[in-house]
């Protein structure tokens, strides 16, 4: 396994921590294939890891430190009513993560990445080979070219390629509703005054039949601030229910704006409405919400990783810490294997189970936050509490599970 080669479909965050764990862990030659020509620090979405994840994610060394983060501590969710602009705060619960720009934790993860490994950008997978009885794996791009591998990994997203190879059955499924996403300059706070919203609070704000999450996050420029909303399209938006694939920054059809907005001066406390208009037309996309998941994560001489391998609705807060996760696994299942064969069936005995526990859990918070809300006006602090445990269903909490399960 030493004298291997592998190739990395896909240079996102799974993609740059599949091919660190690689090199590290031995490969003589790793090549990461990127479909697009851009930069891809560029993309401002705003994640959070749990800090006991984050802990484990940098002591095994799949999380470099130094990286841009902001200090998450308490998360409280928040009503319309007549307690003011802010709303009413009718629970309080830890929420002890740190929060990520995507592109700044995508930097950190690239620039870690051995130089060993070679990044290609502008390379099209169109196809592979090597999930049943092949002795290496085929890689066919869109000009033609076929490269051969001893390991593929398929870290190309909810859209995989690979994972058509491992699984074609797997397809993305979609949950029914939506999310409105954006972010924006937190200075631009200023010109609303005091909305007694500290530093390291999340909020969410609930209304009927659904609710958006509020936090801080670091920036290239400094701090900004991020957002989700989720809900019910329109029920003559036309959306790619068959395909998720997200109306992208700028995009956003007339439709889809307009109902944002009439949920904003319905269901908001103002001053939260007021925040959420504070995001530019071109930081603001929608993305159909979809889960998947898959019966295998290793076949032959292929390997599906992050989102290839398992989507994970992101009310549980947990598809990067997964995604590194995966990593991490895949290095260990290295380290102890003598074989292709051993390797792979180690990492589908340490992740094959866990993706789809997340998937599950996220199912529930979704149903619960957004397809079958409760009456948030009237639950206090014991009634919330009580609701949050039920969706956990006996789960430690989001954010992911231990790496020591």
């Amino acid at each position: 396994m030493r004298d291997g080669t592998v190739a990395v479909v896909g240079g996102s965050i799974a993609g740059c921590a599949f091919a660190s764990a690689a090199a590290r862990a031995g490969a003589a030659e790793v090549r990461v294939l990127e479909r697009t020509r851009g930069r891809l620090a560029d993309r401002g979405l705003g994640l959070c890891i749990h800090d006991e994840r984050a802990a484990e994610l940098t002591a095994v060394g799949a999380l470099p430190a130094g990286i841009p983060a902001h200090r998450l501590t308490r998360r409280r969710w928040v009503v319309r009513d007549g307690a003011g602009p802010a709303g009413r705060v009718f629970w309080e619960q830890p929420f002890p993560f740190h929060s990520y720009h995507w592109g700044l934790l995508w930097r950190g993860l690239r620039e870690a990445t051995p130089d060993t490994v070679l990044y290609r950008q502008g390379v099209t997978v169109t196809s592979v080979t090597g999930a049943d009885g092949e002795d290496r794996a085929e890689v066919r791009l869109a000009d033609g070219a076929v490269e051969r591998y001893d390991l593929v990994v398929g870290a190309d997203g909810y859209r995989s390629v690979v994972r058509e190879a491992v699984c074609a059955q797997s397809r993305p499924h979609y949950a029914g509703y939506v999310c409105w996403r954006g972010n924006f300059d937190a200075r631009r706070l200023d010109a609303l005054g005091d909305g007694d919203w500290p530093a390291e609070a999340v909020t969410t704000v609930c209304f009927p039949g659904g609710s958006c999450v509020v936090y801080r996050i670091p920036g290239p420029g400094g701090p900004r601030v991020n957002w989700v909303l989720y809900a019910m399209p329109p029920r003559t938006a036309r959306l790619p229910y068959d395909d998720p694939t997200s109306f992208p920054p700028g995009k956003v059809t007339e439709e889809l704006t307009a109902h944002l907005a009439g949920l904003l001066d319905r269901e908001f406390p103002p001053y939260w409405a007021r925040v959420i208009a504070l995001t530019e037309p071109a930081d603001t996309f929608v993305q159909p919400i979809y889960d998947l998941e898959t019966a295998r994560t290793a076949a032959g001489r292929l390997l599906l990783a992050g989102d290839a391998a398992t989507v994970v609705r992101p009310h549980n807060t947990s598809g990067a810490a997964k995604a590194l996760q995966d990593a991490a696994a895949f290095e260990s299942a290295w380290r102890r294997s003598g074989s292709w064969a051993q390797l792979l069936h180690g990492y589908q005995a340490a992740r094959g189970a866990a993706g789809r526990e997340l998937v599950a859990l996220a199912r529930r918070l979704g149903r619960a936050q957004v397809e079958r809300t409760p009456d948030w006006a009237a639950m206090d602090h014991a009634e919330a509490a009580s609701w949050w445990q039920g969706q956990l269903a006996g789960a430690p909490g989001i954010g992911g599970q231990a790496m020591t399960r």
